[in-house]
């Protein structure tokens, strides 16, 4: 059943004391949709101040058109409108990737402009399943398959969704129940991205009873398992420590050994970003493996990860600085 008419202070509780709000306009259904129940709620005495902004990415020729035709709905509206423009060249390879960078690093800045402090996306329950369907392909982590999280930080700026629990075609009967003319972007159907084939699988496996509810569900409870983890490792990082300062992290190794594997792995991820740079799972877990292998056997270990280097000690402590500057010809000795 298609929902029309939505509780916007339920759908919305939590952002009645932003400082401002700027929401992402692309012109979609998602997001036009979007845009008129915040403007709706907007008008509200004592509701934060609403502005908007579409990020013309230069992708493609009528791309100025369509984000002038989001101005033109928003001065409809009432909202204030800005036209966010990627100038520059653009990427030849992970075109998408690349254009979702830009476009958040250019929203979160007008937001700062704007005296905002809140950040919205039309992201909605279809978009999530499509997200954890990418991340298990990708072999996520548990905290992956939690999918995008209603709340999350973006550089100093709170990134809210509040649309998670609505489907597409929800929102694409609000614009119809309302007139409102919504763009499609020919990119969503478009074979060569990630998503498209993943919005095909989506689709399969809801005709075989995997429902967006299904992923909803698996998405709360990750991220559930994934929060009492990482409290876990929190704990585990404070009991194990022994020295830390701005250029060592010293850990008592036989506690990380003691521990599951998973928090030793968290904890030894943080100790090596914070001192180098974050390191991807599959690159830190052989790491962690090699480690606990030689704390078990008391032997010594020396390895780079991330720009750190982790060094066990014959007495068991755990060592973690910057990795010192390779020597010149370095390479070819090796």
């Amino acid at each position: 059943m298609l929902v029309t008419h939505i509780n916007s202070t339920k759908l919305f509780a939590g952002l009645e004391g932003a400082k401002g709000i700027v929401l992402a306009l692309s012109g979609g259904p998602d997001s036009v949709a979007a845009l008129a129940l915040l403007a709706d709620w907007a008008k509200a005495k004592g509701s934060p101040r609403l502005f908007a902004a579409t990020f013309d990415h230069g992708l493609r020729a009528n791309s100025r058109a369509e984000a002038e035709q989001c101005a033109a709905l928003c001065q409809s509206l009432g909202v204030a409108h800005q036209i966010l423009t990627w100038t520059g060249d653009k990427p030849a390879t992970r075109i998408q990737e690349v254009a979702r960078d830009a476009r958040y690093r250019a929203l979160v800045a007008h937001a700062k402009d704007m005296g905002a402090d809140y950040l919205v996306t039309g992201h909605h329950a279809d978009d999530q399943v499509e997200t954890i369907l990418f991340r298990m392909m990708r072999g996520s982590s548990i905290g992956g398959l939690a999918g995008m999280r209603q709340i999350s930080a973006r550089d100093g700026i709170i990134h809210a969704r509040p649309f998670l629990t609505l489907r597409k075609s929800d929102l694409i009967a609000i614009c119809a129940a309302r007139g409102l003319t919504t763009i499609a972007d020919p990119s969503n159907e478009d074979p060569r991205f990630a998503r498209t084939q993943m919005r095909r699988l989506a689709g399969l496996l809801e005709e075989a009873g995997m429902t967006p509810d299904s992923f909803t569900r698996l998405a709360a409870r990750a991220a559930r398992a994934d929060e009492a983890l990482s409290m876990t490792a929190t704990h585990l990082a404070e009991a194990a420590l022994m020295v830390r300062d701005e250029a060592s992290t010293r850990l008592d190794g036989q506690k990380l050994l003691a521990a599951p594997a998973e928090i030793t792995l968290r904890v030894m991820m943080t100790e090596i970003a914070r001192l180098g740079q974050a390191p991807r799972l599959e690159q830190a877990e052989p790491l962690v493996e090699d480690l606990r292998a030689a704390l078990a056997a008391h032997a010594p270990l020396r390895a780079t990860l991330g720009g750190a280097l982790v060094d066990l000690k014959r007495d068991s402590a755990v060592v973690i600085t910057r990795e010192p500057p390779r020597r010149a010809g370095a390479e070819a000795d090796t």
